[in-house]
């Protein structure tokens, strides 16, 4: 095995939690209904257009078989079908889809509520929707038979919504027993010749979501993780645009503590790191076991970018009984509620993570 394909790293389970010990353990998904998510795109549909925006609500299925569904029945090709984001298979979702508006007018879209899917809404739109073009989503997801301490849950979940989570990537990023990430170390080693595309850019993503990981981790164990640090580069909430930050002063701090700004780690790729000082040298030291990966990414044609390494939480909700604990929170596009989870308990889900 080469030294490239031979990389360990800090599965997502093992990464260093915020905010102390879980308080517990329990089960997740053991139904799609204990795991709701609903998408929040930002933007009304147009009223008008060639297309159509479906607000879907579906039980046990993966958008991109949705997509297709809708696309047969509509009759047009499955390219045709847009959607801001990819939700979870195992939940019950609500999500928008566009779709040509049909020439032969509009079919009956109860035909797929025996697939579980259920279009709620249909409003006509002047543009296909494209990937990315969402704001956020709320979560509403119960964990099972996990017994908690009321104070303690209450203690945690002011911290959490005080604070924010470490952004971490979640472990779907990585598949099944972590096996994007093998098949990134056999990539950057030869080991993988003639992958299909869409493989080979899942795998690419996934590594670089590790490396990332694995900064944000250093910097939680050293407790700097929310604050920002001279040398860092900056983002402002609810923005991929950032900004380097010589020297940290007050006003930078007390919109640090208002979450306006968030400090950011290397989504690796070509070029130098933007970081100055101790904060360049810190994400260059956690990276150093992944030289392989870095040098891979960098020859794959990725730039440099940045990732915002705390995740705010907005409007937090806890209910806990004697078995279950409930929790409701809404996050940005692009960040993971098992990152939230986490700090609260211990989750085993009885289906693995899929690719």
């Amino acid at each position: 095995m080469s030294e490239i394909s031979a990389v360990r790293w800090t599965s997502f389970s093992a990464l260093p939690r915020a905010h102390g010990e879980p308080l517990g353990q329990g089960r997740l998904r053991v139904v799609p209904e204990d795991f709701q998510v609903e998408e929040h795109l930002g933007f009304e549909p147009d009223g008008e257009g060639d297309h159509l925006l479906l607000w879907v609500r579906k039980t046990g299925a993966n958008t991109e078989w949705v997509a297709r569904k809708l696309a047969a029945l509509a009759g047009v090709q499955g390219s045709a079908v847009g959607y801001a984001g990819l939700k979870d298979r195992h939940a019950v979702t609500a999500q928008w889809f566009s779709v040509p508006r049909p020439r032969q007018g509009l079919p009956d879209w109860s035909e797929l509520n025996a697939f579980g899917i259920e279009v709620r809404e249909v409003h006509a739109h002047r543009r296909k929707l494209r990937r990315g073009a969402l704001q956020g989503n709320r979560f509403r997801i119960r964990v099972r038979d996990v017994g908690l301490d009321p104070e303690r849950l209450r203690e945690c979940a002011a911290a959490i919504a005080g604070s924010g989570v470490p952004n971490y990537f979640g472990a779907q990023r990585f598949g099944r027993d972590d096996a994007n990430l093998i098949h990134a170390g056999e990539l950057f080693s030869g080991a993988a010749r003639r992958v299909p595309r869409h493989l080979r850019g899942l795998w690419l993503s996934a590594a670089r979501s590790q490396i990332f990981n694995q900064v944000l981790a250093a910097r939680v164990e050293r407790g700097d993780w929310d604050r920002p640090l001279d040398g860092d580069c900056l983002q402002l909430d609810g923005s991929h645009s950032f900004f380097l930050a010589e020297r940290i002063d007050e006003t930078l701090e007390e919109r640090s503590r208002r979450m306006d700004l968030h400090p950011t780690g290397p989504l690796w790729g070509r070029g130098d790191l933007p970081t100055q000082g101790a904060v360049r040298s810190a994400e260059e030291a956690a990276a150093m076991p992944f030289e392989g990966w870095t040098a891979g990414l960098a020859a794959a044609g990725m730039d440099q970018e940045r990732r915002a390494l705390r995740l705010p939480v907005s409007d937090l909700e806890v209910e806990s009984d004697t078995r279950d604990l409930l929790v409701a929170f809404y996050l940005s596009a692009g960040s993971y509620a098992t990152a939230v989870l986490r700090e609260f308990v211990d989750c085993f889900e009885e289906r693995a993570a899929e690719a």
